[in-house]
């Protein structure tokens, strides 16, 4: 880069006897000189001829601009982004002024994430979110904040967003999960004035194409024999909640299925009927179970006022045995559903006693189950007629 200017000022009298201030320079072999009656108008002419001689390396020249030094910097700055680009300057700012409103106020992600969290959590402790979508929430804002870290909630664009949703390629329906939580953050925020306008508005969602699925069951032999080795197994205790779950279709997920609020005093053997309130249902909405025989044979042989449901250090032990009989999440209770189904073929008495819409039992349920094997799966009885055979569930943690 050029540091030393070759142009020189000096002063002398020519033939004439007048003083004269010559500014003289050679460059690339060739002589410039030029003569001037005062110093000032020679130091103006050199700075000219200066900024002339600089540009051919820099690439800059000399303008007459009302810019300052500032905005200059900017708009050399704008060019060199739109380098590549195929519109010009005036488009990209006219296309931005037509679809950017300034919000009210400018929020830190990091603080509307805190304050959105904070509120959610509120409506958590009325009892208006369930624990796993409430930690879906923080989880997923969590992983926002971190993306974005420095980031106000008004500069977050579409584009933006749905590169975060598609970073490693998750699923149509994992990201369609995502954005739903995305989408009520910003609805949030955009009632709060943190945004002019909600981005995850094009943000696209995905069309997933719903196929008739088979869900997993066991057949009426695997569950008569898990249910015999279940009365044999740690003095038996665990009967009740495979009982429950498996011939009356309770939820059955431990920490937060519907058979760990589960009362006691809520199966009415002499009723015989299971009534799921409200506050124990996952879809917020009461319904009776009818009790089948066999599973009124299995709670009077094991009576759920003998011990726990839920047993102390539930997933450990119970995955001492869980490959074994191959108890995935849902399969009792999809085992249940589908004999249920079968035997008494309504879909619309299926969806009352499961907690299911109809659409999801003719989906998923319908005809996996001959009638002649949900019979024999509804035959399933305890060896143990009475409960003074087995060991006292009394002490178990």
């Amino acid at each position: 880069m050029k540091t030393v200017t070759p142009f020189v000022i000096s002063e002398f009298t020519n033939p004439s006897g007048k003083i004269v201030f010559q500014l003289y320079a050679r460059i690339d072999g060739q002589r410039f000189r030029k003569n001037f009656q005062t110093r000032t108008e020679a130091e103006a002419e050199r700075q000219v001829q200066e900024v002339s001689w600089l540009q051919r390396d820099t690439g800059t020249r000399a303008a007459v601009t009302r810019l300052n030094e500032d905005q200059l910097h900017e708009a050399e700055a704008a060019f060199r982004r739109l380098a590549n680009l195929p519109r010009s300057l005036s488009f990209y700012l006219d296309f931005a002024l037509a679809n950017y409103r300034e919000p009210e106020k400018q929020k830190p992600l990091a603080d509307a994430v805190a304050e959105y969290v904070t509120a959610k959590e509120h409506e958590f402790a009325q009892d208006q979110l369930s624990p796993p979508q409430m930690n879906r929430i923080r989880e997923d804002l969590k992983r926002l904040v971190t993306a974005f870290p420095k980031k106000a909630v008004a500069e977050l664009t579409a584009t933006a967003l749905t590169e975060f949703l598609e970073k490693d390629r998750p699923g149509m329906k994992t990201h369609n999960n995502r954005r739903g939580i995305l989408s009520t953050f910003f609805k949030y925020s955009f009632q709060r004035g943190w945004i002019a306008e909600n981005p995850i508005l094009k943000v696209p969602h995905y069309r997933i194409r719903r196929k008739r699925g088979v869900a997993q069951t066991f057949t009426a032999e695997q569950a008569a024999k898990l249910m015999e080795h279940m009365e044999t197994y740690d003095g038996g205790r665990w009967v009740p909640y495979f009982a429950l779950c498996l011939f009356a279709g309770i939820r059955p997920g431990v920490p937060y299925g519907e058979i760990t609020k589960l009362k006691p005093d809520a199966v009415k053997l002499d009723e015989g009927v299971i009534h799921v309130s409200a506050e124990v249902s996952k879809v917020r909405e009461p319904r009776k179970v009818t009790i089948q025989p066999n599973l009124a044979a299995w709670l009077k042989a094991y009576p759920l006022d003998k011990g726990p449901i839920i047993l102390g250090n539930f997933k450990k032990r119970r995955d001492r045995f869980a490959k074994n009989f191959n108890l995935t999440h849902d399969v009792l209770r999809h085992t249940f559903i589908s004999m249920f189904v079968a035997k008494f073929r309504s879909i619309g008495e299926a969806a009352i006693q499961a907690g299911n819409s109809e659409s999801i039992i003719r989906k998923h349920y319908l005809d996996l189950k001959t009638t002649k094997e949900a019979e024999a799966f509804f035959a399933i009885r305890p060896r143990k007629a009475l409960f003074g055979a087995v060991p006292s569930l009394a002490h178990a943690a």
